[in-house]
């Protein structure tokens, strides 16, 4: 098998995990200022080699709103339905919180009455860069925006996006939104991929998208909307398979990096797939798993607002400077200088294996904000360390709790190169007995890069009403084209095909999918028991309506959990004053808390209490 390469940029570190003639390995490298330039600079390949990517381009693009001038076209009358949205509100009871401002200015939005010449006389005028067209509806009858996004590449030189192929859904203000977000992000996304795709001597380069699947970088460009949860969503993959393969229905992924922290909650050895999702207040609707992400990681800043709180996060130290203790010239105290200065992490680590820390300078830098807080410097640090953990919390009660699931059925999956260093705390506040810390923790999200399969998305509109119409015949023509897309991307034909069925009661304003494998009463019967399973009840008798149809197409991953190395027995655990090397620990090694295993990437700080096993695969299992 040809070496396999997975690479997942942070905005701290850039995670690197290589399979080569059945040996796996993982190593970080600083994250650049430059993705690509980094990217290039620290992976060695040939021309058989497999690429697999998780980026940020697409993320900090849309974050930072650094993204391209859109001109949308729309039906004359309803060019801002991209401002008025849904009319809500992102805090009931905050006059002053506020939506974001639209990706598309108000003079750049044009309504089309008809006349084609005139539309493209005005757009030129415009000079954007990416034209959007979302035609009302063109969900149900594509051909009068085909004609015209004809017309408007004819006419100009730049990208023409039509919402009809970038999310052929009704409900106006959705399709739009996400039309408009693609279109935005596209240069970033496509000028990214390219710059990569210059360096890369591989054959196969195939891109993370928010599903969990992956796509050749060629076919990105026009669904860059796709790519906006590309590095999370490894780390979901990855996690239900380590979750599956030791027993677990439902895990939670905790996924602690330098910059952020990403949550899911997967169940039944796969992470689901939402028709939709947010970020940053701007929706997308996209295939993408639900995970939640916040700024609380290593890197995230200690600071004191106007009425002296401590506060950590979402500013970031990221890469450059970096936390005070990498000595690069930062001087705020961060998560990281604050588990130095308790003792979470030796002194004599060095982070990702290359940078070393200074514990001076994080007292240094921990001390002067706790001058400030009237606090001395083991107090502050704690204190940091209390505040991103109430934040990570909240975060993981909202995938749980929140919607109605009971985290103490749940185990905890750590990762990233903080998530072992908080899981414990995190899992005792949630009442949860067991963490799993995976092998290459720290750099897991790469890892599930491997672990991904390819993927090709279809959704049609239907609406129909109970019992019209004939759904086998209209799924079997939705999979038939579903899986000519997948031919076309991939060059071979899918491996699996599944369609489900967005599914409310006659009346109702909102969807719940569910599979699709037969005829109107199987349909109801599912339906009725994923609605009593999500909102504690159903309406026997009450009529059903099948809004949306959604067709998949997917490969064969490039491995499996099963193709990892397993843990040598004939290993010899080697710890000193309560810290051990996690390399030496073989399968079946038992150890209590308190304790430190510490590996190149990543450190896992066992609370009194906690008793600790290695596990067949590398795994550590914690229960407390």
């Amino acid at each position: 098998m040809a070496r396999l390469i997975g690479v997942d940029v942070g905005g701290t570190f850039t995670d690197i995990v290589t399979l080569d003639a059945g040996t796996l390995a993982g190593h970080k490298v600083p994250t650049s200022q430059d993705q690509a330039d980094g990217v290039a600079g620290a992976v060695v390949g040939d021309h058989e080699d497999a690429f697999l990517h998780g980026t940020t381009a697409a993320t900090n693009a849309l974050l930072e709103e650094r993204g391209a001038r859109v001109a949308l076209v729309t039906g004359a009358g309803y060019e801002d339905v991209i401002e008025i949205a849904r009319q809500d509100r992102p805090s009931l009871y905050d006059s002053l919180a506020d939506r974001p401002r639209p990706l598309v200015e108000r003079e750049d939005r044009f309504g089309f009455d008809g006349d084609p010449d005139a539309l493209v006389a005005a757009l030129s005028t415009a000079d954007p860069e990416v034209i959007a067209v979302s035609l009302l509806d063109s969900y149900a009858d594509p051909g009068a925006e085909v004609e015209l996004v004809r017309r408007c590449a004819a006419a100009m030189a730049v990208p023409v996006l039509r919402s009809s192929l970038v999310s052929p859904e009704f409900r106006e203000y959705e399709r739009t939104a996400t039309t408009v977000l693609s279109a935005y992000l596209t240069p970033s996304v496509a000028g990214y991929l390219a710059s990569l795709e210059a360096r890369l001597p591989m054959s196969r380069r195939l891109v993370m998208t928010s599903s969990g699947g992956l796509l050749p970088f060629a076919r990105a460009p026009g669904l860059a909307g796709r790519l906006v949860l590309s590095g999370p969503a490894g780390g979901a993959v990855a996690a239900a398979a380590l979750g599956w393969h030791h027993g677990y229905q439902t895990v939670i992924s905790f996924d602690m990096g330098g910059t952020s922290t990403d949550v899911s909650r997967i169940t039944g050895g796969a992470p689901a797939v939402a028709a939709g999702h947010s970020v940053g207040g701007r929706y997308n609707r996209v295939p993408a798993i639900p995970i939640r992400t916040i700024g609380a990681g290593g890197g995230s800043i200690g600071w004191l607002d106007a009425g002296d709180a401590l506060r950590v996060g979402p500013r970031s130290a990221g890469a450059h400077p970096g936390p005070a203790a990498y000595g690069q010239g930062g001087t705020e105290p961060t998560v990281t200088d604050a588990n130095l200065v308790a003792g979470h992490i030796p002194a004599d680590l060095a982070l990702g294996g290359t940078i070393p820390l200074d514990p001076r300078l994080a007292r240094d830098a921990v001390g002067r904000l706790g001058a400030a807080a009237g606090l001395d410097v083991e107090a502050t640090a704690k204190g940091i360390l209390e505040v991103v953990d109430s934040h990570m919390e909240h975060a993981l009660r909202s995938v749980s709790v929140a919607e109605g699931a009971d985290p103490r059925e749940a185990a905890l999956v750590a990762f990233g190169g903080a998530g072992g260093l908080h899981a414990s705390r995190l899992a005792r506040r949630l009442g949860m007995r067991t963490v799993l810390v995976p092998p290459l923790s720290g750099v897991f999200s790469a890892l599930g890069l491997l672990l991904a399969a390819p993927r090709t998305d279809i959704a049609r509109t239907l609406m129909a009403s109970e019992g019209e119409g004939d759904l086998a015949a209209t799924r079997r023509q939705l999979e038939t084209e579903v899986a000519g897309s997948y031919r076309d991307t991939f060059g071979r034909d899918p491996v699996r095909v599944r369609t489900g069925a967005d599914v409310r009661y006659a009346g109702q304003s909102h969807e719940l999918e569910v599979p699709l494998e037969a005829g109107w009463s199987e349909l109801r019967t599912a339906f009725e028991v994923a609605h009593a399973r999500r909102y504690g009840f159903g309406r026997a008798g009450e009529p059903i309506e099948l809004v949306n149809l959604r067709s998949v197409a997917s490969g064969e991953a490039p491995m499996t959990w099963a193709d990892l190395p397993p843990v040598g027995g004939e290993r010899s655990a080697h710890g000193r004053g309560g810290v051990w090397q996690r390399e030496t620990l073989p399968a079946g090694f038992e150890l209590e808390g308190p304790a430190l295993v510490v590996e190149a990437n990543s450190a896992v700080l066992l609370e009194a209490g906690d008793r600790l096993a290695v596990l067949d695969d590398g795994t550590l299992e914690i229960v407390s």
